[in-house]
């Protein structure tokens, strides 16, 4: 057995290079473009997804993808400024309420 070096072990914390990602896009007039999100934070991302249930899961089933290694996709929308990629995002707002059960009337604050 090969004996790692200090020098050739990583960082635990150093990202490693994902796997080829499910990446979700839009069609255009002259092909598809990889749709980008914004992070809490309101920053642009890039996003993948690991496999294509992952991403009918948070997309939805009708959001079409391409599939892309990470160093692709990362060239993909470097020279947009976008430098972050987010992995198996969930979303965690809650679904809107369809508008037949959307209250009529705004809430009245009352003081006390």
């Amino acid at each position: 057995m090969a004996e790692l070096l200090y020098d050739d072990d990583p960082e635990p914390s150093d990202p490693s290079p994902a796997g080829p990602l499910y990446v979700p896009v839009r069609p255009g007039s002259s092909g598809c473009a990889a749709r980008l999100f914004r992070t809490p934070l309101g920053d642009r991302t890039a996003v993948g997804f690991t496999s294509e249930r992952r991403l009918t899961g948070t997309l939805g089933p009708d959001q079409p993808w391409i599939r892309l290694a990470e160093p692709a996709l990362r060239a993909l929308t470097a020279p947009l400024g976008v430098t972050t990629l987010t992995v198996d995002p969930r979303f965690t707002a809650p679904a809107p309420m369809p508008a037949a059960q959307a209250p009529s009337e705004p809430p009245v604050l009352r003081t006390v």
